[in-house]
């Protein structure tokens, strides 16, 4: 037996299925209990970005692992002249909004207090770094720690106390005695401007903070000053002070970057919907420090086993991990693309949906791996989480996103413009008067690109669904098809592609319980013309196929919706025993028909466009529905042809 408690013969020990766990869903208790920096964290292109300087900003959705990249940064051995990381809480987030200068917009007042934010950070972390690296402190480092003693920015001090003190000083006066400037004979020469003041007090610190950085040249034998800001959703709102607080970070940490040079690197960890609603006339400036997190099917496989080394053993393989702890397949997928095509395209939900799979089958049933029924209960369990868990992602910015998920229960997850409309006009009054601020985006079109750009939907393109994250193009106006995420389908009830009643097969043995056998000489005719109507069942069946197979601009779910009804029909034709006591042809062929014709309604009533072919189909089915009605009170000498081939 391997240490991990791995036989090589092939199967599995249940110590390891109890072992394995794939880590926690936020970075610091990851970090805490040691799983992701004992191989736990996989190294990805943001985080590349982040380490060479190449990217200021790194921007993800909420669990897509920006905190983790933060956590593996300051964790990292490599030598930096100091390293810290600014995580505003309620108290610091409401000095930075409530912060106004006369004479500035507010986007440049949050801007001069993430500056000065920016400023004492360095030079605490310098102040440190002498300390324990350099030995000797220069004049310009003494100046420094006493600025900072001066105006109450020791280290000890929480955030919120220091900006308090910051803010205050800003808008009148700091105590700048250190770098060689009198606070009386400098704010009296100055103009009145309170914004004209805060400026040039805070130039004088940042070219303090600069002159330090040249006379140690801390860009020179290790990595520089590395100061990263992250979480700032805990203090965001949808609120135009919470906006210029970003636009202010933006705006401070470009001026910053520029002023410190190699000496000082910036790293911005932002929400993407925040950043995203943000609009200012320098936005465009920030383009090429962006980079965007962005994790692949293969990328979530990988880390799922980095996880899974780090803590069932380092010799656990890939085929071992998704054919013997997990099953092989589900529901006829493959096992690892059945799970992360389920959840959002990144690392907190792969995360706890691997370890749902775990308990369930560990902790609930005790088993020694988990099976197929374990990873469908997991499922059910975890789409209902991650509803709710999109309803409180958007909560500040969509209060109402919650409200929308009816529209899409108990029906198809396939849904078009026109059936969206029907059943958006059918709420939208009700909508209007929970939400009256919203009612210029709760409109149809309004609805579609929230949902769309939230992840909840997708947009049929060519002969993709795509969501929002694979492709930059949002939801154009001639798109008219789209999809719920496979994310929520079990929590909504929309587990099959359109909202089409299953064919239940036509019960045996009706005739016995009806005590209408007939007799040797009728039993023989009968079956003849049973025969006849059956095989004009069969027909009309694979008629109906041929035309779904035409219609070449339906999606693939669908088709194969449609499909699976119809050859249901089929199954229970070919499997439909002869003799006494069989079903009755004739009744058999009326049952089918009032079943053709209710799938074509509801075919009709979905709202595919017809340019799918969807009508087309719908017709022949009601077409085929008319002919078995027909035949089944039609004479023993019916031809029994479609006419459909």
């Amino acid at each position: 037996m391997a240490d991990g408690g791995i036989v090589d013969g092939g199967t599995v020990d249940g110590a390891v299925l109890a072992q394995l766990h794939f880590g926690r869903e936020d970075a610091e208790r990851d970090v805490t209990e040691g799983l992701l920096l004992r191989g736990g964290f996989l190294p990805n292109a943001a985080y590349r970005a982040a380490v060479t300087g190449r990217k200021m900003l790194i921007i993800g959705r909420k669990g897509s692992g920006k905190s983790a990249i933060c956590m593996q940064l300051m964790a990292d051995g490599v030598q930096h002249a100091g390293k810290a990381l600014v995580t505003p809480d309620e108290a610091a987030g409401e000095e930075i909004r409530r912060f106004e200068l006369q004479g500035l917009p507010g986007d440049s007042a949050k801007a001069l207090i993430w500056r000065y934010v920016f400023a004492v950070h360095a030079a605490r972390c310098l102040v440190a770094h002498v300390r324990d690296a350099h030995g000797r402190r220069p004049d310009s480092v003494k100046a420094l720690a006493r600025f900072l003693k001066q105006n109450g920015e020791l280290a000890g001090d929480r955030l919120g106390d220091r900006l308090a003190h910051g803010a205050r000083g800003l808008q009148t006066s700091l105590s700048l005695e250190a770098f060689g400037v009198k606070a009386s004979m400098d704010t009296a020469q100055l103009p009145p401007s309170e914004g004209a003041r805060a400026s040039r007090q805070l130039e004088v610190v940042e070219q303090g903070v600069a002159r330090a950085l040249t006379d140690l040249r801390c860009d020179g034998g290790h990595g520089p000053l590395l100061l990263m800001v992250d979480q700032l959703e805990l203090v965001w709102s949808a609120e135009p002070d919470s906006n210029s607080m970003v636009i202010g970070l933006l705006l401070a940490a470009k001026h910053a970057a520029g002023l410190y040079g190699r000496a000082v690197r910036f790293l911005l960890f932002l929400r993407a919907d925040i950043y995203d609603s943000l609009s200012f006339g320098e936005g465009d400036k920030f383009h090429g420090d962006e980079l965007r997190i962005v994790w692949t099917e293969q990328a979530l496989r990988d880390l799922a086993l980095a996880r899974a080394r780090a803590s069932a053993g380092a010799e656990l393989t890939a085929e071992r991990l998704w054919r013997e702890i997990f099953p092989p397949a589900v529901g006829g997928e493959e096992t690892a693309t059945y799970l992360f095509s389920r959840c959002l395209p990144r690392p907190r939900d792969a995360i706890q949906f691997l370890n749902l799979c775990q308990e369930t089958a560990s902790l609930i049933h005790g088993r020694d791996r988990i099976t197929e029924a374990d990873v469908l209960q997991a499922g059910r369990q975890f789409s209902a989480w991650k509803l709710k868990d999109l309803t409180l992602e958007y909560l500040v910015a969509h209060p109402f996103l919650k409200h929308l998920f009816p529209l899409f229960q108990n029906t198809g997850y396939v849904v078009t413009r026109a059936a969206l409309g029907s059943r958006f006009e059918a709420a939208a009054e009700s909508l209007h008067g929970l939400f009256p601020a919203y009612a210029d985006a709760l409109t149809l079109s309004g609805v579609i690109d929230i949902l769309y750009g939230v992840g909840f939907l997708g947009v049929r393109r060519g002969n993709d669904v795509v969501f929002a994250g694979e492709d930059d193009l949002p939801v154009q106006p001639h798109e008219t098809e789209f999809h719920v995420h496979r994310c929520f389908r079990a929590a909504l009830g929309a587990t099959s592609a359109m909202d089409l009643r299953r064919y239940e097969p036509v019960l045996a043995g009706d005739r016995i319980v009806q005590g209408n056998t007939g007799n040797a000489v009728g039993v023989i005719t009968s079956l003849n013309r049973d025969d006849r109507l059956l095989q004009a069942l069969s027909g009309s069946c694979h008629s109906i196929l041929a035309q779904v197979g035409r219609a070449v601009g339906l999606t693939h779910d669908a088709r194969e919706e449609i499909t699976q009804q119809i050859n249901r029909v089929l199954d229970d034709v070919n499997s439909r025993s002869r003799g006494p006591g069989s079903p009755d042809a004739d009744d058999h062929l009326l049952t089918t028909a009032h079943y053709f014709t209710s799938l074509a309604a509801q075919l009709l009533a979905s709202g595919l466009d017809d340019t799918t072919g969807a009508g087309g189909v719908a017709h022949r089915i009601e077409n085929e529905a008319r002919r078995l009605r027909l035949l089944a009170g039609g004479s023993y000498g019916s031809s029994g042809s479609s006419g459909g081939h």
